[in-house]
């Protein structure tokens, strides 16, 4: 039986820019509707991601709130990819899939996040990740740098909301023990860590060095889930991004998932090691569900 595969990242990217386009100008959908010679249904449609999207329609809007002319060109690229599902993007200094990353996290009901290497972006504290990007990449001037680190900070928002989504982190025990910046900074990171753990919608759990070869040693992942949309999800590696969508891929990274999950210690254990390696003490009933 065919998945209903719901809107394709392509079109949720623009519909999200078309509505932001018209918030910055402060016209409502009525607004827009008479400057184009659209009903305001399909304005709103448009937005929501409720319709499809052609090309001189999008065409339109853009040229009505004045879109940027950069701007306007990507998105009307995206338009042209159609329903082609799958996104992937070749990274420069400021990833340009950040920002579609962030809005997808800030839509999502649940986002499950397994890191292999390093502690995952949506848990680091500034230090952390500062040191991290540097390290990464010594050509970054300050003001790129920063850029970035705000970037990354400014997505840990959303586990504070009153309609958090459910954060579920696994992380392998290799990376509470790569020092990225200084001792102190690993430290505040793993408290960090902790702390994130006592929230009621955060879960986290430690992968020991000791499990048998796994799903997981492929590589990191974040899978993302909607209340009214398919699951997506995301992947890095070096210099790209990429968005999956279709169900062979998505359903091999669930799959993944259940199966790192499967070796994962408890949550209890997990606080408790990471309270062991700082050297303090935590009582491990705090974090069990």
């Amino acid at each position: 039986m065919t998945k209903n595969k719901g809107v394709s990242v392509r079109q949720r990217r623009v519909s999200g820019e078309l509505r932001r386009l018209r918030l910055l100008r402060k016209m409502t959908c009525k607004q827009v509707a008479e400057g184009v010679d659209f009903s305001e249904s399909k304005i709103s449609r448009m937005e929501t991601g409720d319709r499809g999207l052609y090309p001189d329609d999008v065409a339109a809007i853009l040229g009505f709130l004045q879109a940027p002319s950069d701007l306007r060109q990507e998105l009307m690229a995206l338009v042209r990819g159609g329903e082609e599902r799958n996104w992937h993007e070749v990274n420069g200094k400021l990833p340009p899939t950040w920002k579609d990353l962030i809005r997808f996290e800030e839509q999502a009901s649940a986002i499950k996040n397994y890191e292999t290497l390093l502690i995952p972006g949506i848990a680091q504290i500034p230090e952390y990740t500062r040191a991290l990007l540097h390290g990464g990449d010594h050509n970054l001037t300050d003001p790129e740098l920063e850029g970035l680190v705000a970037a990354r900070i400014k997505r840990q928002l959303i586990l504070s909301r009153r309609d958090a989504p459910a954060f579920h982190v696994m992380v392998d025990e290799m990376a509470l023990h790569r020092p990225i910046g200084d001792q102190e900074t690993m430290r505040a990171q793993l408290r960090h860590l902790l702390t994130l753990g006592r929230r009621s919608n955060v879960t986290f759990q430690i992968v020991p060095f000791s499990t048998r070869a796994h799903a997981g040693l492929r590589g990191p992942f974040v899978l993302l889930e909607f209340f009214n949309e398919p699951t997506l999800a995301h992947v890095e590696s070096r210099g790209t991004s990429s968005f999956l969508e279709e169900d062979d891929f998505v359903d091999n990274v669930k799959a993944a998932w259940r199966d790192i999950r499967s070796i994962a210690l408890s949550t209890g254990d997990s606080a408790r090691m990471i309270a062991d390696i700082i050297g303090e003490p935590t009582p491990a009933e705090e974090y069990e569900p």
